[in-house]
């Protein structure tokens, strides 16, 4: 049985958990220096699951996660036409 993909969906709300874990362990070691708060986080997490470009948890412009992307301080958006961040 194939799965079906989850368009606009972030990790957390996919069948990506091992993926998932994975990254929440990587934003751990993050310097704090380089990390957002965990308020500009959520917006930004917020302005990807309403982004075209999303389709289950990864960025379709630069194949990130963006769980992951989202969390450093000099990422930007790779959508230029509607980069919000």
């Amino acid at each position: 049985m194939s799965m079906k993909q989850c368009k606009r969906c972030l990790l957390l709300e996919s069948a990506e958990a091992d993926t998932l874990k994975d990254i929440r362990e990587r934003l751990q070691k993050i310097p704090l220096n380089e990390k957002v708060d965990d308020a500009l986080y959520q917006q930004r997490l917020a302005f990807c699951k309403e982004c075209e470009h999303l389709l289950s948890g990864v960025c379709q412009k630069c194949g990130c996660y963006v769980e992951f992307r989202a969390a450093f301080a000099k990422q930007k958006c790779p959508n230029v036409k509607k980069r919000l961040w």
